[in-house]
């Protein structure tokens, strides 16, 4: 008999089942995989490391791949609304019943072996994706890279996005810790792609130790704006006057750009056609990433929580303009560097709406305020007990010319979105 029957009861028992919520390593869960003969799939397999773009940049490749009519299976995390969202297999989310079976499948197999519950569902992905017989997965990393879970693969190409200082507590403390971290992902004869335009030296360093192919923007590839596009070079191919990706912002550009160079590395085994890159990049969607929601009143949702990811957030409300005030949601975890977050934010900021976010990392919107320093000292500050509280307040204020900007956390973003399903 399974152990439980719905989804919701099989993932409330795997946030109990290990004694730690981040459990980094692979022994454990390699040994799990082992018993499930996971370790070597019979398609290809892409690993996606880094501390900002990972999302965006696994969107792009499984739109570029699909629309050149490669049958591929997507992991991700974590997910907005529901968990079904982690994983995608032909562009379709796996529904409850096929995620219950493959979680006792994982329960069968792991025998008194403890699993996170990010272990666990990373298990259950790979299993789905053994039956499902893909051409290619795609592999985003939940955290760090070398001690991560979808590490116990050896991925076929390997892409780092840009790095950040974020979950220091498990990753380091600066850029040259953290890339050496996201660089584990490297495989000895295999691409090696970075898309981070300044990489920390560890990140090439580590390529060398492990003998991978590298290649970053101005070694092995480039790419350049024009007047109704862009363009992209390496030595083996151009693309000239390329669309503009559909994900708003252009640092989704420097995404987009590492994407091509991966896909350049498997030409062989993936060939693509320019008409299958076009369509993927003007049709690619990724809820969450500075996605911007209709309405009378522009409200702009962005998942973005580290300095990183504030200063493109900037750029993108920079880029877009407004006519009225900017008002800004906001819940973050405690975990987060809030302060340096909030400080590049702040200058755009005419209205602040902080809000609590729930459980044992989250912020409360009093000690959330203790962090904002408002370089706007014309800036107003509201706290909330719950986002969509915040959100409801930032909308009944906001005026024709205004804009209503949510971001901090996937939580803060996924209770927005909630309102709007």
């Amino acid at each position: 008999m399974p152990r439980f029957s719905s989804l919701a009861d099989w993932l409330a028992w795997q946030e109990t089942l290990h004694p730690r919520k981040i459990d980094l390593g692979l022994e454990r869960v390699a040994h799990v995989a082992g018993n499930m003969q996971l370790l070597t799939p019979g398609h290809g397999v892409i690993t996606v490391a880094g501390t900002n773009g990972k999302g965006s940049s696994v969107a792009m490749l499984d739109s570029i791949l699909s629309s050149a009519g490669y049958r591929t299976a997507c992991y991700s995390s974590p997910h907005l609304l529901r968990y079904n969202e982690r994983i995608r297999i032909a562009g379709k989310e796996v529904d409850d019943e096929a995620l219950c079976n493959a979680f006792e499948s994982v329960d069968r197999a792991r025998g008194d072996t403890s699993l996170t519950y990010f272990e666990f569902g990373t298990l259950a992905a790979l299993s789905l994706f053994s039956h499902a017989s893909p051409d290619i997965a795609l592999l985003e990393v939940g955290m760090g890279g070398r001690l991560d879970a979808v590490n116990i693969l050896d991925a076929d190409a390997a892409l780092v996005t840009s790095i950040d200082v974020d979950h220091s507590a498990w990753l380091g403390t600066d850029r040259e810790a953290i890339g050496r971290e996201k660089a584990g992902i490297f495989r000895a004869g295999r691409p090696a792609v970075c898309s981070d335009p300044e990489p920390p030296a560890s990140v090439f360093s580590q390529a060398q130790t492990v003998a991978a192919s590298w290649y970053a923007p101005g070694c092995g590839f480039d790419w350049t704006m024009t007047e109704h596009g862009w363009s992209w070079l390496s030595p083996a191919r151009v693309y000239e006057n390329l669309p503009l990706p559909a994900l708003p912002g252009r640092h989704q550009l420097q995404n987009a750009a590492g994407v091509l160079m991966l896909l350049g590395t498997l030409a062989e085994r993936f060939p693509l056609q320019r008409a299958a890159i076009e369509q993927g990049l003007t049709t690619v969607a990724l809820a969450g990433r500075c996605q911007i929601l209709p309405g009378a009143i522009e409200t702009i949702l962005d998942v973005a929580h580290n300095p990183g990811a504030a200063e493109k957030l900037v750029l993108l409300l920079r880029n877009r303009g407004v006519r009225g005030r900017t008002r800004m949601v906001l819940g973050m975890l405690a975990d987060k560097d809030v302060a340096g977050f909030t400080a590049i934010l702040s200058p755009l900021v005419d209205d602040w709406y902080l809000a609590t976010l729930p459980g044992a990392r989250g912020l409360s919107a009093m000690d959330l305020q203790q962090h904002i320093s408002t370089r706007n000292n014309a800036a107003t500050i509201q706290s909330f007990q719950a986002v969509a509280s915040a959100f409801e307040k930032a909308c009944a204020d906001a005026k024709d010319g205004d804009r209503v900007v949510v971001c901090g956390s996937f939580l803060t973003v996924a209770e927005v979105l909630a309102c709007h399903v």
